[in-house]
């Protein structure tokens, strides 16, 4: 099914899930009772945001379908063609399909796509264990498609936003560095010191290191800082003298025969200083400037 965004954002969760009577609800965002509906009416929710399904997990829950039902309905809503679109409980309803039931208990509920994609999304995140790019791309499809602010979406989700932030940076990440993360060969610590390193050559380098030679992350943070070492300071710029005053400095130097030296603020102010080597030395210095006379 296409994706179709609407013209505005529900107000949340809670709020476009009230328990008010289906049939009542003309077109309105609903809770119905618990209901029991054909398994083969049920259709995937094209908002899923896990991609893959542990099938060793899927066995031993359909075991425990089969011996004691499913504890907790589905969630779905109502299509026009008498079918039923699942919004969350994908698992549970896989588990279902395994252990041969025909029916299974589900809550149903009239929803936009975009509230729809809310409901999932945000029911996924919080229940389900997504691994961090599965987080990461459903805070993205939350933001942009949902139209949330970080802060609307941390309040949803219950996260700081701090921790939204985070998520969503793993986006940026080269390819092979998300791959390795899906896949649990990183953690989402690894990939975070990682992202510092810009340079795509030098983070794939370290990124098979960590993978190789199974670095903790304080090793991976040290191997990052180990390849920026820290630029040195640039060295204070010293103020460069006008023309008149170096030629004024190099005229006294050659009529003196002495050491002059010149400092000067970018104001003007400063210091002129003649050296001398001993007091006779002084004596000449102060004949030839005719201070004495």
């Amino acid at each position: 099914m296409a994706t179709k965004k609407s013209g505005g954002l529900g107000r949340g969760l809670g709020s476009i899930l009230p328990d008010i009577d289906l049939d009542a609800a003309q077109g309105k965002t609903v809770t119905a009772s618990i209901s029991t509906i054909p398994v083969n009416k049920i259709t995937a929710n094209p908002f899923q945001p896990r991609k893959e399904f542990d099938e060793e997990a899927l066995d031993e829950l359909a075991q425990s379908i089969t011996q004691q039902g499913v504890i907790s309905p589905i969630t779905v809503r109502r299509m026009p063609d008498g079918t039923y679109q699942l919004i969350a409980g994908e698992r549970r309803l896989r588990a279902s399909q395994k252990a041969g039931l025909e029916e299974i208990p589900a809550y149903i509920r009239v929803a936009t796509d975009s509230q729809m994609m809310e409901m999932a999304l945000v029911e996924n995140i919080q229940r389900e264990n997504l691994n961090a790019m599965e987080v990461a791309f459903a805070y993205k499809a939350l933001i942009e498609e949902c139209r949330l602010t970080h802060d609307q979406l941390s309040e949803k989700v219950g996260k700081n936003r701090s921790t939204i932030t985070n998520y969503l940076r793993l986006l940026n990440l080269p390819a092979e560095t998300q791959l390795a993360l899906s896949s649990d060969q990183i953690s989402m610590a690894h990939a975070r010191a990682l992202a510092s390193v810009e340079d795509t050559a030098l983070h794939l380098e370290i990124l098979h290191a960590i993978i190789e030679r199974h670095l903790s992350v304080h090793q991976t943070e040290q191997l990052v800082k180990s390849a920026h070492p820290a630029s040195p300071k640039p060295a204070q710029r010293r103020n460069e003298l006008p023309s008149t005053h170096t030629a004024a400095r190099d005229t006294l130097k050659k009529y003196l025969q002495s050491t002059v030296e010149i400092k000067r603020t970018q104001r003007g102010k400063g210091t002129l200083t003649i050296c001398f080597n001993s007091d006779k030395d002084f004596d000449r210095i102060i004949k030839l400037l005719n201070i004495n006379d």
